[in-house]
């Protein structure tokens, strides 16, 4: 099913991948969309109506740096009403990660193009004076199949071998990308060779109502070239446990980058490996 949003304009190459918050309001009542608030706190406070809440956390394995099971979130979204035809919506407040998190591991799983973020999140919604809702929303079980893409992925092992062509690009701050901030990790510093853009570089100073935007195309574009990220190559983002680089994978997806593999285990598991090379 393809649904417009005809609010839009086409700045960014891939400018589906966004809704904006009367997009939402417009399309509250079709059957085929369901709302995911990935907040992880403040959904019983107020969210959009008819939202479902689905925490980050839920599909993230609790034993190691890698995503939950396909059978765990191939549940959790059947439980959530997500169905074979299903156009999903994410939102957090607009300035943070947990959206595109959710928005990576659903393309992920198969689900590509089927998921759209609203831009400016919660924060937009709220901006525009729409109402909230403090009910949870009632759901009708869905049914749907999830297909692991290997290819949107990379692994420790087969970074230590080398990607062709391709780019590793070190989401986390500049502290923690130089080693001064080693948060609780055995090893500090960056992949060899990984180039550094804080995840949050992407996004634009708040607007007067405190909405978050993501800078506009030609801002980012020129950007990412400036530091040799080019379409023409494999990204491979990471942070400290892919959410913030999951942030960048939805970034360059919107820009239209073709071939974009996080590393899932990110510094989770180099920093804390002894057979990983560090870099200060």
């Amino acid at each position: 099913m393809t649904i417009q949003n005809k609010s839009e304009q086409s700045e960014y190459p891939n400018q589906h991948l966004l809704v904006d918050a009367q997009w939402v309001k417009d399309n509250s009542s079709n059957p085929d969309i369901v709302v995911l608030d990935t907040r992880t706190q403040g959904y019983e406070s107020g969210h959009i109506p008819g939202a479902i809440s689905l925490p980050v956390k839920v599909v993230k394995d609790a034993e190691r740096p890698a995503f939950a099971a396909p059978e765990i979130t191939q549940r959790e979204l059947e439980k959530r009403g997500v169905s074979r035809d299903t156009t999903i919506i994410v939102y957090d407040d607009g300035a943070g990660v947990f959206a595109t998190r959710i928005f990576y591991v659903l393309e992920y799983f198969g689900l590509r193009d089927r998921v759209k973020l609203l831009h400016g999140g919660y924060t937009a919604w709220l901006a525009a004076g729409n109402a909230v809702s403090t009910q949870a929303a009632e759901v009708a079980e869905g049914r749907i199949n999830l297909v692991a893409q290997d290819q949107l992925v990379v692994t420790k092992e087969r970074i230590q071998k080398g990607v062709d062509n391709a780019i590793l690009l070190d989401a986390r701050s500049a502290l923690e990308y130089t080693g001064a901030d080693q948060r609780t990790n055995r090893k500090g510093g960056h992949i060899k060779g990984a180039v550094h853009k804080e995840w949050k570089d992407a996004l634009s100073a708040a607007d007067g109502n405190g909405v978050v935007h993501f800078k506009k195309y030609t801002t980012l574009k020129q950007e990412f070239e400036t530091l040799g990220v080019r379409p023409d190559h494999t990204i491979i983002p990471y942070c400290q446990s892919n959410q913030r680089g999951a942030h960048t994978y939805f970034i360059l997806r919107l820009m239209g980058y073709p071939d974009i593999r996080p590393y899932e285990g990110s510094w989770d598991e180099w920093g804390n490996d002894e057979h990983t090379e560090c870099v200060l």
